[in-house]
């Protein structure tokens, strides 16, 4: 399954991609985010790996982060795997007029096992959880 969906921010791009280059920021926005763990690499840079965990309404959930794109602004890539589901986000940045940013985030999931068949029934599902990050992400930049 693959889909883009964007958010505009007000907020200049240099002020966008200090905000979310810190992985820091990432409990302000990121919804049922328990705790981020460094793995292996260097730090927030290709390669490196960390393990995020997550409480989404009492159901644990535990991915493993891989960075694989750090070109910011144009592009920010990982791929996120977790039981049956191998996400990979293209993160990308573009300025507009008026001291505004276009956040773009292309997502693309590949399922296996039982996760085939709850993204058959409910894509939807995947699409709003990734929207609501966007959305997210855009109130925390906009506050700051």
């Amino acid at each position: 399954m693959k889909y883009s969906q964007s958010v505009t921010i007000d907020k200049p791009l240099e002020e966008v991609i200090a905000l979310f280059d810190n992985v820091d920021n990432m409990y302000e926005w990121m919804e049922g985010l328990e705790s981020f763990e460094h793995l292996e690499g260097t730090p927030g840079e290709v390669g490196a790996k960390s393990r995020l965990k997550f409480d989404m309404n009492g159901r644990k959930i535990e991915m493993i982060e891989t960075i694989t794109v750090k070109n910011l602004p144009d592009e920010f890539t990982g791929t996120y795997d977790a039981d049956g589901v191998h996400n990979i986000v293209r993160n990308h940045f573009e300025p507009l007029g008026d001291a505004k940013t276009l956040y773009r985030s292309d997502n693309e999931f590949q399922f296996k096992g039982f996760m085939k068949i709850i993204a058959f029934f409910m894509p939807g599902a995947f699409k709003k959880q990734s929207m609501k990050y966007l959305e997210a992400f855009k109130r925390f930049a906009e506050s700051k």
